[in-house]
């Protein structure tokens, strides 16, 4: 007899490392506590593995200290954390969502220019946009004359790879860009006069990137900062902020992401506070009430989403602006900021919301589910 489980699914280069419990970012431990809390036990799977037929998986299961693969019963309620691109792996999840199995984050990626247009919609929103447009020859061309500084990234990047910033500086436009030939992988190059970027040319040409207005950033130590915000539902199935802290830049370029060596602090270091105050409590309302209505806003048009890591800046005014929508947030930040309670609240309040949705099939009958599978 198996106990009531719930699924988490990673993609294959994951799975692979589970017996040796290496798992990246993943924390197997912190999804085996948070599931004990709500007498769940986890079992992790691959997609690849599941056997829709006669609903059933092969999957991970934690068995006197170490994890054995065995075949299981399918669980009826799955956490998404892999990646599914291919139009393969997207038809196997739709059989999954018309058979009834409760899928949630069923996608965890979205094109940076949906997301955008999602969000312009919302008239509360527009105001925390940066002025953006989908990357062409003409639109390039029209946001030099509007705007000093521009940050052009692809619409389906990731840990900031790929990002360009192009600038005005001294009455000349400066282009900053990843590049083996830099030591730091990182360089700027002076633009003739009245020459178009031919390195941004040819990546548009071939790539849909977005060219949004440079916002200008609070800074740390002269870095420009941002901050990553845990949205996520929990066991009452509402929205709510989980907790959030600052990346700042390294020194040799503009790029927040941990993975390009961001440096990761909590919001009141950043901001150079000693101590809470009521003006850390009031910026981080300000900025948790935008976290809230970005997140709403993105679930009233994508389905089944309910973990979320939105980065968002701040200006020296104290302007709150939208950057990124990640739907895979990798949560470790917080364990470098020195927030372990918050990390290990940001795999419990998944794993409770799964619980949500196990009692709730347990007194009705399932629906199928479905979702669009355009917004890749």
């Amino acid at each position: 007899m198996f106990p009531e489980t719930i699924g988490i699914m990673f993609d294959s280069r994951m799975y692979r490392g589970i017996p040796a419990g290496r798992t990246g970012q993943e924390s197997l431990a912190n999804y085996e506590q948070a599931a004990a809390c709500y007498g769940l036990t986890p079992c992790f799977l691959r997609l690849e593995d599941i056997d829709l037929d006669h609903k059933t998986c092969l999957a991970y299961v934690k068995k006197e200290g170490r994890y054995v693969r065995e075949r299981m019963p399918l669980p009826s309620v799955i956490h998404n954390r892999s990646l599914q691109l291919r139009g393969a792996e997207q038809r196997q999840i739709t059989r999954l969502l018309l058979q009834g199995i409760q899928i949630y984050n069923v996608r965890n990626r979205y094109r940076k220019d949906y997301v955008h247009e999602m969000l312009r919609h919302d008239p509360f929103l527009k105001d925390h946009l940066p002025q953006a447009v989908k990357a062409t020859p003409e639109t390039l061309i029209y946001m030099m004359e509007h705007y000093k500084d521009l940050i052009i990234k692809p619409c389906n990047g990731s840990v900031g790879h790929g990002i360009m910033r192009l600038f005005q500086q001294n009455r000349h436009w400066k282009l900053t860009c990843e590049t083996r030939a830099s030591r730091k992988g990182w360089a700027t190059f002076r633009l003739n006069r009245g020459q178009l970027p031919t390195a941004i040319l040819r990546r548009i040409f071939h790539h849909a990137y977005l060219i949004e207005e440079r916002i200008p950033l609070i800074r740390y130590e002269g870095r420009p900062i941002d901050l990553r915000v845990s949205v996520q539902r929990g066991e009452d199935g509402l929205w709510s902020v989980t907790g959030m802290f600052a990346k700042a830049a390294p020194a040799h370029t503009f790029v927040t992401n941990i993975a390009q060596g961001g440096k990761v602090m909590t919001v009141a270091e950043a901001l150079g506070l000693t101590a809470p105050s009521m003006e850390l409590f009031q910026l981080e309302s300000r900025i948790g009430m935008v976290a809230l209505r970005i997140a709403r806003t993105l679930a009233a048009s994508l389905p089944h989403l309910a973990d979320l890591g939105l980065d968002l800046g701040i200006t020296r005014s104290g302007q709150v602006f939208f950057i990124e929508c990640n739907g895979r947030d990798q949560r470790y930040g917080f364990l470098k900021a020195g927030m372990k309670d918050h990390w290990l609240l940001t795999y419990n309040k998944p794993i409770a919301y799964g619980r949500l949705l196990l009692d709730q099939n347990s007194l009705i009958p399932r629906q199928p589910q479905t979702y669009d599978r355009g917004l890749y």
